[in-house]
């Protein structure tokens, strides 16, 4: 099949619309249940790129969830810790596969983001995945492959309709790449550039030692920065991004929201969110959105009095500002990386506030002198890799 027609594009307004090779050969593509549109085919053609590269940049299952052309979360199939499992709801669940591992936490990096997503799978998607998809609000899944069990699970979804689509794990794509935008069509060579741990030679700071986790992770932040809609920033943590600031003009926006993302992750660890009374039943996104206005400033829109009965056994107590900064100053490890360089020291202090201890960005700015007196006064280790990732 040369073709797939789609409903629309972007908009409703926007026909007609079809994916098509402009080369007359075959959709490396399946659809194997539902009508994906266009923005779900953009979703899935740039995630399963980040997750392609992860696995084999580090050799484990990966997965993203995307939303709106840019990941919420990526992630490798690490372990999931007890503390992993309250906050991503599979408390109760017994030993789960890798690609589910790596699907759970890429999800858990931005929860409330990662409502209605589009899921990308390294790996064949196995019940495991399947199942724990069911009980989200996802909008479809793009992998390799599926089990049979775990195809029969997902088309339950959405009254049978949820968007399933299985891509040739071995379609290389054509060395150059088009974009038409207002009538006039953009050509550039397609971003093949390898991102591995020879990237990150070059350590400028006084502190050298970058340990191999730190690298995964780093590796995992710049992946996931390919795929992201620049100016981004991602911060990530064992293998898990736990923060992407996308599509900001300047650079230290990147970094604030990013470390926002990145601190609200750990908050929803704090002792008081892990025991918030929920009342029996409640849905995950209530659940979801209750715990975002819960850590933030606006807490009171569940706390006070015909509010917290809709969502509590009992009224909690608020996590006081205090509380808040005290526990986000107990995150450490944390890995960070920018699509092009940091041009002031005030995106390292931004991201020495979130438990940074590892940089991997460009360089290249007039001002790396400042940047790297910054990363040296906080003991962080930063890698100039001399390569800017932008993406648009």
């Amino acid at each position: 099949m040369n073709e797939l027609e789609l409903k629309y594009g972007c908009n409703p307004n926007q026909k007609p619309s079809k994916i098509f090779m402009r080369d007359g050969g075959d959709l490396p593509l399946r659809v194997l249940n539902g009508k994906p549109g266009y923005i779900n085919f953009m979703d899935a053609l740039n995630s399963w790129q980040l997750v392609r590269e992860l696995k084999e940049a580090t050799g484990l299952p990966a997965a993203a969830s995307f939303k709106h052309v840019s990941p919420a979360g990526a992630a490798v199939g690490l372990p999931l810790s007890e503390t992993d499992r309250k906050i991503y709801f599979v408390e109760d669940e017994g030993e789960l596969s890798p690609i589910a591992c790596a699907y759970i936490r890429a999800r858990g990096a931005d929860r409330l983001c990662s409502y209605g997503d589009w899921a990308a799978l390294s790996d064949v998607c196995d019940a495991d995945v399947a199942n724990y998809l069911k009980l989200e609000v996802s909008d479809g899944i793009i992998a390799p492959g599926y089990t049979d069990e775990a195809l029969e699970i997902l088309k339950t979804k959405k009254k049978g309709n949820y968007n399933v689509v299985q891509i040739d794990p071995n379609y290389v794509c054509a060395e150059q790449e088009y974009k038409d935008v207002f009538g006039i069509t953009f050509e550039q060579g397609h971003n093949f550039f390898r991102i591995d741990e020879d990237l990150l030679a070059n350590v400028v700071t006084e502190n050298k030692n970058i340990p191999e986790s730190a690298k995964i992770d780093l590796i995992v932040s710049l992946i996931t920065l390919k795929y992201t809609q620049s100016n981004s920033v991602c911060y990530v943590k064992d293998g898990q991004a736990i923060g992407v600031g996308a599509g900001q003009q300047s650079r230290i926006h990147c970094t604030r929201l990013a470390g926002g993302k990145a601190d609200t992750w750990y908050l929803r660890q704090h002792p008081k969110v892990l025991g918030l009374p929920f009342i029996e039943g409640i849905g995950r996104p209530s659940r979801d959105n209750a715990i975002d206005v819960y850590i933030s400033d606006e807490c009171d829109d569940v706390l006070r009095d015909g509010a917290w009965q809709q969502l509590f056994t009992e009224q909690p107590a608020p996590l006081t500002p205090e509380e808040k900064k005290a526990w986000i100053a107990t995150q450490s490890g944390v890995s960070v990386g920018s699509d092009a360089f940091f041009p002031f020291g005030d995106n390292v202090e931004r991201a020495r506030k979130s438990g940074v201890a590892y940089i991997a960005e460009p360089g290249g700015s007039i001002r790396d002198d400042n940047v790297i007196e910054t990363a040296n006064k906080y003991g962080i280790a930063m890698a100039f890799t001399g390569m800017r990732l932008f993406h648009h």
